[in-house]
């Protein structure tokens, strides 16, 4: 009897362990919410914690984080909707762990040899990205807790604030939690979010005029776990010339007679239903979602401009290939099935942006997301203000402002969404008719006889020439058996023998490039001639500028915020023009194409543009009228100095000269850029029919310090020209980045205009003479030691990038 009793109590306590299972997903999990999807997860509510059922270890998945809350400064770049790093991982276990790895596909064996391709696995270092204990298990599926993994600073935004000199901040896990609300599940992809707090001392600007109390700084980061694409996609081939991103890696399978490193173009999956037919409808169309909370008309403008690429699709053979429509109310904009268009606000006028997440393996474009900055229409609607100056006693107020800057969100969404269809900028496009939504354009008004400016034609409408046969390129989708590099080729010809032309950031953006035809907010076929005739609109509207250019209600000291885009308004042509001062042309040439690969900028050309830019330096360009300063008082109590403003060196009155100094300042920083001195020697002395060095600046000092002096108001402006060219000069000599012949034509120009000074300093009086005796005591302290010689700095022209209108590497 104590045998079976014992037997019976022994039966039922295993049978009490067995019902409690302790490791069981199911008792870890119960009471929890469940959350069904690509991954199913649980929340408990009381403890704020996320548990994870992993179901499929060693199975690949995409990784991404992102922003979906941000700080809200254009110049801290941490803004809503900022995707972060996109990442192929997968779960490993190994005993009570559970690792997050990350492959290296940047070194990869393209091969059906399973040792071929561990050898390159085997190579390469590989990255865990955390570590979890296993909570439970059943049946190959564990369950683990990731709620720390979610409440990091995933988002780097710690060491970026820190990196911007805004303070030293660490998340703080007792203010930051589980953002439910973001956090769910999909058939395709799984998401969660976390309000997460960074701590520290806010002692930046920046930081602090977006922030209610800048050591608290409260923004919210997502993770996304996404299912990859299928096998069906094939990567189309990268060509240099076609203007679209390059997706790339090292394949060593490769055989030893080809290229190992392999570039595929990042597109989005697109398949003709009828391949054959010259028109087809699309296997599954690409569709673009527009965020709810853009207002009207901004709704309808943006719509209408993401709409132009279906344009672009219907020249490649497409019939509805691309599409826009409003998100749905009871849509997510996180499922990733939604490529989506949003709308952004910031504390001041910023980038726009066109980003995409992609599987790293192809290429293929899995979602596009565009950020567009709600301030940036205001800046254009300014800019038509001072052009118009629509605000008359008594008479309606011109629609024309409205329509210009609502032209311009039209192609602000087509250049953005081009960004996600793969794209890259195009700054040749400008040049060549508009040809392309993918380059930064500026506003083109032209003079009527009747004295009024013509705002009709400001910005290009639909898609460009350049877009449609780039898409054309990256989407086509060609029969069964045809050869796709040869087609892919005759593509190319084509494109090159209608005149198409790519030049990309790289050599557009830096301050010392040199193809003169690739810029940022340029406008016409040469540089030089626009800038030409953008100074004479520029001196017909300052001549007739008036508090016509502000509301009725506003302060006059305001006039001066739609002065300062009038004022400058030749600033990107001058960088422009700059260009063709020591230029090249060139081009992404591919051997035998045809194209020529390089080739000087004429001298004549090189000339004509010294002039103009010597011609927005002249004290005449530079003065303000006498009645249009008068009008401009010191700021009231509750508008004060912004980073739109100028800069003033008189206290609280408008001060006309600053405004002059950062206008020529910006003019012969340009002019005399480290790199573009440099190519005037070179190209000089490889062709001495090439300007020199040495030629610029005789004929600058010639125009500036060695010119007639003139007196008065101008006459203050030109010894101020006279100065900053010095500066320059100075500055140019002084800068070690500089080649040593640079260096040393600056030198000897600096010690001819010092003998000519000393000379001149005899017989001058009055303020010719203090600046010479400045100028000179300037040259003297160069002389005691050139290498640490720093003129004090030129005053900074207000902000203006983005102009009313990009990336990092994507924005605009």
């Amino acid at each position: 009897m104590k045998k079976i009793s014992l037997f019976l109590l022994l039966v039922c306590s295993f049978q009490i362990v067995k019902a409690q299972k302790p490791n069981d997903i199911e008792s870890k999990t119960k009471g929890l919410s469940k959350y069904s999807g690509y991954f199913n997860f649980y929340w408990n509510e009381k403890t704020g914690q996320v548990l994870l059922e992993v179901d499929r270890l060693n199975d690949e998945f995409l990784y991404v984080n992102s922003l979906p809350a941000g700080v809200g400064s254009n110049d801290l770049g941490l803004d809503r909707g900022q995707i972060g790093d996109s990442r192929i991982v997968k779960f490993i276990r190994s005993g009570d762990k559970v690792l997050l790895i990350q492959p290296n596909y940047s070194y990869r064996a393209v091969s059906s040899n399973p040792d071929e391709r561990k050898s390159v696995e085997e190579a390469f270092a590989q990255s865990v990205i955390w570590g979890f204990k296993v909570e439970a298990e059943d049946s190959g599926r564990v369950l683990i807790d990731i709620t720390n993994f979610l409440l990091r600073d995933s988002h780097q935004i710690a060491r970026k604030l820190g990196n911007s000199n805004q303070g030293n901040y660490h998340a703080d896990d007792s203010r930051s939690a589980i953002y439910l609300p973001n956090t769910k599940s999909f058939p395709e992809n799984t998401e969660f979010e976390a309000i997460i707090t960074l701590a520290g001392t806010g002692i930046g600007s920046e930081i602090r005029s977006v922030t209610p109390d800048a050591n608290y700084v409260t923004v919210r980061m997502h993770h996304s776990f996404i299912k990859l694409p299928d096998n069906n996609y094939k990567p189309r081939k990268f060509d240099p010339r076609s203007g679209y991103y390059d997706n790339e890696y090292m394949d060593y399978a490769t055989p030893i007679d080809e290229p190992i490193v392999k570039r595929f173009i990042a597109r989005h999956r697109l398949e003709k239903k009828d391949p054959n037919a010259a028109m087809s409808e699309p296997v599954k169309p690409i569709v673009y979602y527009l965020d709810r909370g853009a207002p009207e008309p901004v709704r309808s403008a943006l719509m209408e401009g993401a709409s132009w690429w279906n344009q672009a699709f219907e020249a490649a053979g497409y019939k509805n290939a691309f599409q826009v429509k409003l998100l749905p109310e009871d849509a997510d904009p996180m499922d990733i099935r939604y490529n989506l268009i949003q709308w952004v606000h910031r504390s001041t006028r910023g980038w726009s942006y066109g980003e995409s997440i992609l599987d790293p393996r192809t290429g293929e474009i899995i979602k596009g997301q565009v950020s567009l900055g709600s301030l940036r229409v205001r800046q254009d609607f300014l800019i038509a203000e001072g052009l118009v100056q629509p605000y008359e006693d008594g008479k309606p107020v011109s629609d024309k402002m409205m329509k210009m800057a609502l032209a311009r969100l039209r192609q602000l969404a087509a250049h953005e969404v081009g960004h996600t269809l793969g794209l890259q900028h195009n700054f040749t496009a400008s040049v060549n008719n508009r040809a392309s939504v993918m380059d930064y354009p500026p506003p083109v008004f032209s003079l009527n006889t009747d004295g009024t400016i013509d705002l009709s034609n400001a910005y290009a409408t639909g898609i460009g020439g350049w877009d449609k046969r780039a898409i054309l390129f990256g989407y086509q989708d060609f029969p069964a058996g045809t050869n796709e590099d040869e087609a892919l080729k005759n593509i190319m010809v084509e494109t090159l023998k209608e005149g198409y032309l790519y030049i990309s950031d790289d050599d557009a953006r830096p301050a010392g490039s040199a193809h003169p035809q690739a810029h940022l907010w340029d406008a016409g076929t040469n540089a030089a001639d626009e800038l030409n005739r953008l100074m004479v609109i520029r001196k017909h509207v300052l001549d007739n500028f008036s508090e016509k250019a502000i509301r009725q209600d506003a302060p006059m000291a305001t006039i001066e915020e739609v002065l300062v885009p009038m004022y400058l308004v030749q600033r990107y042509q001058v960088e422009a023009a700059s260009k063709m001062l020591g230029g090249l042309y060139y081009t992404f040439a591919i051997k035998n194409d045809g194209q020529t690969v390089t080739r000087f900028v004429p001298p004549a050309e090189q000339w004509k543009a010294f002039n103009a830019l010597m011609g927005t330096i002249t004290p005449e360009a530079l003065a303000l009228p006498e009645k249009l300063i008068e009008k401009i008082p010191p700021r009231p109590i509750g508008y004060p100095r912004t980073r739109e403003t100028f800069k003033s060196r008189t206290g609280l009155t408008f001060d006309p000269m600053s405004a002059a100094e950062s206008a020529a300042g910006n003019t012969l920083e340009f002019m005399l850029q480290p790199e573009r001195a440099a190519r005037l020697v070179e190209y000089h002395a490889r062709d001495e029919k090439q300007p020199g060095l040495e030629a610029v600046l005789n004929k600058l000092v010639a125009q500036t310090w060695k010119a007639p002096q003139l007196t008065g108001y101008k006459g203050e402006l030109q010894r101020l020209v006279n100065d900053l060219a010095l500066k320059q000069l100075l500055t140019l000599a002084a800068t070690t980045s500089a080649p040593e012949s640079v260096r040393g034509m600056a030198l000897l120009q600096i010690t001819e205009l010092k003998k000519w000074m000393s000379k001149a300093v005899l017989t001058s009086g009055g303020e010719q003479k203090a600046s010479l005796l400045f100028g000179l005591a300037q040259l003297n302290e160069f002389e005691k030691n050139p290498d640490k010689f720093k003129p004090a700095p030129v005053v900074n022209m207000p902000d203006g990038s983005p102009i009313g209108t990009d990336d990092f590497g994507c924005g605009m």
